[in-house]
């Protein structure tokens, strides 16, 4: 809950903490919930990251990527079993929280469980802006929308760095987030690394002008609710 933990109170903080049950880690990518596995709990990103996908045809497809404070698999409470398979992407340190634990601050934290909400619809708003531009722009330019976005979102978190961020993607991952082959996306990062608008070297994303990166992604954070005429700041604080 990293992206609305301005709009928590200290209350609302140490309870969302204490519903956590269990703490994993792991050191490699691992599956942690399976396509239509029944689902008791929920899925809180402390450290690390984690990715929502789909196989079909034999061939995996990234629908989500998260980073750090999101609750990955908050949608499961509802659902009960997902449409897709959630994963970490390298090392990653989860919280688990049943799903008894959410239900008992639905029915008794409405400004807590507003955030809940939020976080499940900021989560809609990215897939749409995902699948947008899926349709608008050619692979390269998709590439760095997707960089753009998660440097946005790595700023939000304060994992950012100046000029740019480190993850454990690496360019099969990024073909699988774009909708196109591998082979497409290395021509994809050749281009972007020729027309000196980022450079990507093993996870390593570098961007000496951002403006230059957003521009070319097509890229526009009011989506993610964080600025502009989108932006959510103590429209959230709320009053119970």
């Amino acid at each position: 809950m990293g992206r609305t933990r301005h709009a928590m109170r200290e209350r609302e903080k140490e309870l969302l903490e204490s519903s956590i049950t269990e703490v994993a880690e792991y050191d490699r990518s691992h599956l942690v919930l399976v396509r239509g596995e029944l689902a008791e709990r929920s899925t809180l990103l402390i450290e690390g990251y984690m990715l929502r996908t789909i196989e079909e045809h034999g061939r995996r497809y990234i629908v989500g990527f998260h980073v750090p404070g999101d609750f990955v698999d908050l949608h499961a409470y509802a659902l009960k079993r997902l449409d897709h398979d959630i994963v970490t992407l390298g090392p990653a340190k989860v919280g688990i929280v049943p799903h008894e634990r959410i239900g008992h601050i639905h029915e008794n934290e409405p400004h807590l469980s507003r955030l809940f909400w939020f976080s499940t619809l900021l989560d809609a708003a990215i897939q749409r802006q995902w699948t947008l531009k899926l349709e608008q722009l050619k692979a390269s330019r998709r590439v760095a929308h997707r960089f753009s976005e998660v440097w946005r979102r790595l700023e939000m978190v304060g994992l950012a760095r100046s000029n740019g961020f480190r993850t454990p993607l690496n360019q099969t991952d990024l073909a699988d987030m774009c909708g196109t082959t591998s082979i497409h996306m290395n021509r994809a990062l050749s281009e972007l690394r020729r027309e000196d608008v980022v450079e990507f070297r093993r996870g390593l994303v570098i961007a000496r002008d951002r403006s230059r990166l957003e521009s070319f992604g097509d890229f526009n954070p009011d989506y993610l609710y964080g600025g502009g005429p989108l932006g959510v700041q103590h429209e959230l604080d709320g009053t119970d």
